[in-house]
């Protein structure tokens, strides 16, 4: 196999933010044509990529050897399955899906045409997520009580667009956008779910899906994860409060890839997914603690491993079985909050 063709569905924030970006920037990745119907934008992936830009996505069979869905959350499903029946192999931009069957169907699909099915969980090359992993691993928190993860913003006046004005059919909302990463990481960090809790408002006049949602998960080994979405928070809580047996690690601000990409830097530059120094995090106790520098992050290797997995049959960068398990407890969060109860997954 030469350079393997890419078709990506969807230039919005999504795809023209991250995903063209970063698929240009892996060796042996081309990205060959973009789904968009938006002339403006046609002309766009054409003068930066080299790309075709085409209004349907039938437009990728035969042309293309990997379909990337970065269109808007409702249509997930339907595209990758028209993608898979196709025989070609696919990431998804998350959520995966809607629900956690959805995405079983998915896997299933994927499975019955042999061909690969991934999921852009990108926020677990953050690098200050990796940090946490390489903490822990080190046994330098030492058994890990809790976890406080947050994404914050303070945007009293909604942007518009259907993550915010669109129902449930539309698969909108922050626990469905930022709550996927924090749920995500939450799971790969401290394992399985037993139970969920889940407050979920609209805060705001004009939206239609939640803006502020705060999710409490019990793990299976008794950790809990405390984790905030919130579009209406004046003053922003630290990215992470991991609390240990031994020793606990603070983080403030964002991490920095994402913005770098807002800004146009080549996700393969020098330096690119390295953390300011300013901003790196804390750890220890009251009495004694010290900085730590922040892991590089490194969206990239997510494309790497697409390339890898395409070139060499290694296993996906990441699992769907993974998605699809972080799905169940979103669903489960979209239950307790709209109940008022605590949902018990096991």
């Amino acid at each position: 196999m030469s350079e393997i063709r890419v078709g990506l569905v969807g230039y919005g924030v999504a795809g023209a933010v991250f995903h063209a970006p970063l698929i240009r920037a892996t060796p042996g990745l081309s990205l060959t044509a973009v789904v968009t119907r938006d002339p403006g934008r046609q002309a766009e992936v054409g003068a930066k990529y080299g790309a075709a830009g085409v209004a349907d996505v039938r437009e990728l069979w035969g042309r293309c050897d990997l379909v990337v869905v970065a269109s808007p959350n409702r249509t997930h499903v339907a595209t990758a399955a028209a993608a898979l029946g196709q025989g070609l192999p696919v990431v998804v931009d998350k959520p995966l899906a809607r629900t956690a069957e959805e995405g079983r169907e998915l896997v299933r699909l994927a499975k019955e045409r042999g061909v690969m099915l991934t999921v852009f969980q990108n926020r677990r090359w953050d690098g200050d997520f990796l940090t946490v992993r390489r903490l822990a691993g080190e046994g330098a928190l030492g058994e890990i009580r809790r976890f406080e993860s947050r994404f914050e913003r303070w945007r009293p006046a909604p942007k518009g667009g259907w993550r915010e004005s669109g129902g449930a059919e539309e698969v909108g909302g922050l626990l469905y956008d930022l709550g996927s990463h924090l749920v995500d990481q939450a799971v790969q960090l401290l394992g399985p779910v037993r139970e969920v809790y889940c407050e979920s408002d609209v805060r705001r006049a004009g939206v239609a899906s939640d803006d502020d949602t705060f999710i409490a998960l019990t793990h299976d080994d008794g950790a809990r994860s405390h984790l905030w979405v919130s579009a209406v928070a004046a003053r922003l809580g630290p990215r992470f409060r991991v609390l240990g047996s031994a020793a606990a690690y603070v983080k403030h601000g964002m991490d920095v890839q994402e913005e770098r990409l807002r800004s146009g830097v080549v996700p393969d530059s020098s330096g690119f997914g390295e953390d300011e120094e300013a901003r790196w995090g804390v750890v220890g106790t009251e009495d004694e603690h010290r900085v730590v520098r922040t892991e590089a992050g490194a969206y990239l290797d997510f494309y790497k491993g697409v390339e890898a997995a395409l070139r060499d049959g290694t296993a996906p960068p990441v699992d769907p079985e993974s998605a699809i398990e972080a799905l169940a407890v979103i669903e489960a969060a979209r239950l307790s909050a709209t109940q008022r109860i605590v949902v018990h997954l096991s």
